[in-house]
Parts: structure tokens; C-alpha cells; sequence
């Protein structure tokens, strides 16, 4: 590998495609962004999630039939693989040809984004994303979601639920539970938790949607988000 300080961007299908469709705004915004910032000594890995369009296959696919845990689970994969296509595309030149599906396997990368997608079942695109960050020597993980923050509950059920800065694996394992369900809608898979925690990699869990944000975050400024680890 070169000696390229590496960014590793964990981003949620959610944010590729929400509800309505494909936002291309917001992917008009975050490859600028990234774009602009990528080369010149940095380098940019996106890993890219299911999400939305994934929990809705699976949810139709347990309606219709009886499919296996597997067989949810490369059902959400075959999704990361379609979105993470899409994202290549739309850094063109600027990013490695190929997708980075083993983020084991041995990879030569010359352009400054590469983009990786889901792996094999038994977890989320997270674990692709700890993994690469590994390979690619990168101590701080970026998980781009649709929430500002981790919560003490969920913001959605509960209005008193108070956003967390800062957590130790141990409290998030703890309050997130070890085990990986497909479909499983956390801040962060427990199972790439599990991984993170083992190589003392730090996660910052940040709203993708708000780009100014997560500008001040890459610019080594202050940012609102949670740092886990």
C-alpha cells in the first residue's frame, strides 16, 4: 500500500437512496465533497450500505416465501453491490475501477477513492468497512447514517431520548446487544463493533445528510456527531 493517509467513509444506502428514490442532490453534494478533497496525499475508501432498498427486498422476500438468515442476508449484499456500482460511477475516473467485494483480499490502488461493498453473510457493510480500514492502515472510521447522534433510546419512540458524544465500545456493545439480525437498523453493525473494539479503531457516527458538517469532521475541525472508542 501507498503511504497515503486514508479516510474510510462508511455510508448508508439510506442516504443513497431514501424513501423517495435516488437523492441526486445529496450525491451531487457529497462527490464534490469527497472529490474535491481526494488525491494529493489523501485517499478516500467508500463502503457502501443497503439500507432502505435493502430491508424493503427483505421484508417482501419474508412476505412471499420463507427464505433462510443467509439468504436475507446476500439478498441485502446484492443491494450494497448495486449502490456501490452507482457510487463508482459517479466518481468516474477519479476512483478504482474495480469494487473491493473481499476486503481481504490482496488490492493495488492507484487512484485516490476506491469503493467497497458488502462481503459475505453474517453481518453489515460495517465489518467491509473496519476491515478496509485494516488494509488501508486508517485509525478513524466515518459512519455516515441518517441520525446527528447515537441515543440513550430511540429518538423516534421516545422524546426524551438524549443524544451521547463520546462511548466506549464496552457501553455500546452493551447497549446495542453482540448480535448481527439482516436487516439490523443500528447505528453501528455489532458485529463490526466487535471488530473495531479488537483493533482500537475509532468511529465517528455523523449525519451524512448535513455536508457542512461532515466537511468540519474531515477538516479536523468540530463537529456534531458521536465519536465511539
Amino acid at each position: 500500500m501507498s503511504k497515503r493517509k486514508t479516510v474510510v467513509l462508511s455510508l448508508g444506502g439510506s442516504l443513497i437512496v431514501p424513501e423517495g428514490g435516488i437523492d441526486t442532490k445529496f450525491i451531487t453534494g457529497f462527490r464534490k465533497l469527497v472529490a474535491r478533497r481526494a488525491g494529493a496525499g489523501r485517499r478516500f475508501v467508500l463502503v457502501c450500505g443497503g439500507g432502505t432498498t435493502c430491508r424493503a427486498y427483505q421484508r417482501a422476500a419474508s412476505e412471499v416465501a420463507k427464505p433462510t438468515v443467509e439468504e436475507l442476508d446476500q439478498l441485502g449484499i446484492e443491494v450494497t453491490r448495486l449502490n456501490a456500482r452507482f457510487m463508482r460511477l459517479v466518481f468516474g475516473a477519479k476512483a478504482h475501477p474495480d469494487i473491493i467485494i473481499d476486503p481481504t483480499a490482496p488490492v493495488r490502488v492507484s487512484r485516490p477513492i476506491v469503493v467497497g461493498a458488502g462481503w459475505k453473510p453474517g453481518s453489515s457493510s460495517d465489518l467491509d468497512a473496519v476491515l478496509l480500514a485494516r488494509k488501508f492502515g486508517a485509525d478513524t472510521l466515518i459512519n455516515l447514517t441518517n441520525i446527528d447522534h447515537v441515543y440513550d433510546s430511540d429518538p423516534r419512540k421516545d422524546p426524551s431520548a438524549r443524544p451521547i458524544k463520546e462511548i466506549s465500545w464496552k457501553e455500546y456493545l452493551k447497549m446495542f446487544g453482540t448480535k448481527w439480525i439482516p436487516g439490523l437498523n443500528s447505528p453501528f453493525d455489532p458485529v463490526a463493533a466487535k471488530m473495531a473494539r479488537r483493533l482500537g479503531l475509532k468511529v465517528a457516527i455523523v449525519n451524512g445528510r448535513k455536508l457542512k458538517n461532515l466537511e468540519a469532521l474531515l477538516d479536523g475541525k468540530k463537529f456534531v456527531g458521536t465519536l465511539i472508542g
